[in-house]
């Protein structure tokens, strides 16, 4: 699985952060997205249905497309995303005990940070990615960070059209959600 998501990534840096989706529009949505070249869909559990949501999606997209869940905050919700059939676990924090549940249920982990201390943090917990979250610093500080954290970085927050280039010449890629 973290081959996939690393070769899905690679071919099209950029995860659709599908907040605000509905059961009925999955499938329509998840085509669009994979004629447009993206394979990575996140569903937050901060939207209605999301647990079903990711059911349908990860049944329509049958390995064509990964799918997860953001704002993955508990354990238990991590276990709700592992039975919705979700390959990876994406979170607004660095929460040790969400990246170790992830871990044990079998998937990807990719905790949110803000500071190297966080990064840091977030990998001795077993992170496989980090999201810096918010990315509204730019890709300079990316750059900074990337002088002694060493794992793929994902840009989320504040991430759109104008500054994607310059956050992908840094990072491993990008969550793009409402300028998607």
């Amino acid at each position: 699985m973290k081959k996939a998501f690393r070769t899905m990534l690679e071919e099209c840096p950029v995860i659709a952060i599908l907040r605000g989706i509905t059961p009925p529009e999955v499938p329509g949505v998840c085509d669009a997205l994979l004629k447009a070249g993206i394979r990575l869909l996140e569903v937050p559990l901060n939207t209605p249905d999301a647990c079903t949501c990711i059911a349908s999606a990860v049944a329509h997209c049958g390995g064509r497309q990964l799918v997860g869940a953001g704002t993955v905050l508990t354990r238990q919700e991590v276990r709700e995303v592992k039975r919705a059939g979700g390959t990876f676990v994406i979170s607004p924090n660095t929460n040790p005990e969400v990246i170790q549940e992830t871990k044990a249920q079998g998937m990807l982990s990719i905790p949110g940070f803000f500071t190297a201390s966080e990064g840091f943090a977030a990998l001795k917990a077993g992170a496989d990615y980090l999201k810096l979250f918010p990315a509204v610093l730019g890709p300079g500080y990316v750059k900074d960070l990337q002088a002694v954290i060493k794992a793929p970085i994902l840009a989320v927050g504040g991430v759109k059209k104008e500054n994607l280039s310059g956050f992908l010449a840094v990072c491993a890629g990008a969550g793009i959600g409402s300028a998607l």
